[in-house]
């Protein structure tokens, strides 16, 4: 079992930025891939970015690529999603997720039901 919990969430204005970290609690933390997801009402959860167990990889959605940077601390079980230049369509809450890298491959890793574990999520709201 893996409990997550996010934080950093927040208010920012349009082109600001924020950090959102995801503590990991329970079994290895370095033995999972972590990813993170956004949702906003009445959509399906979309796929924001991931990163390998080793953090040898990171992958992001078109839509954050250039913008969003998503890192791991292994020794401290965290993970972060660095989000510059933020805009009023980046409002949503922010999941962070696990899944055991096993089952981490290019064909699924941005799909939310390959995904074990999942934080409460954090509210991202950004204003115009």
């Amino acid at each position: 079992q893996v409990q997550l919990v996010e934080s950093g969430g927040g208010l920012v204005q349009d082109g600001g930025s924020l950090r959102l970290s995801c503590a990991a609690s329970g079994r290895t933390f370095s033995s999972y891939a972590m990813g993170w997801f956004r949702q906003t009402p009445g959509k399906e959860r979309e796929f924001v970015a991931a990163v390998t167990w080793s953090s040898g990889s990171t992958f992001y959605a078109d839509s954050v690529k250039g913008r969003f940077t998503v890192s791991r601390d292994n020794a401290k079980n965290t993970v972060y999603l660095q989000m510059n230049r933020l805009s009023p369509e980046d409002t949503a809450v922010y999941y962070c997720a696990a899944r055991e890298q096993t089952t981490f491959t290019l064909a699924t890793y941005n799909l939310s039901n390959g995904y074990k574990y999942w934080g409460q999520g954090t509210q991202v709201t950004v204003s115009s």
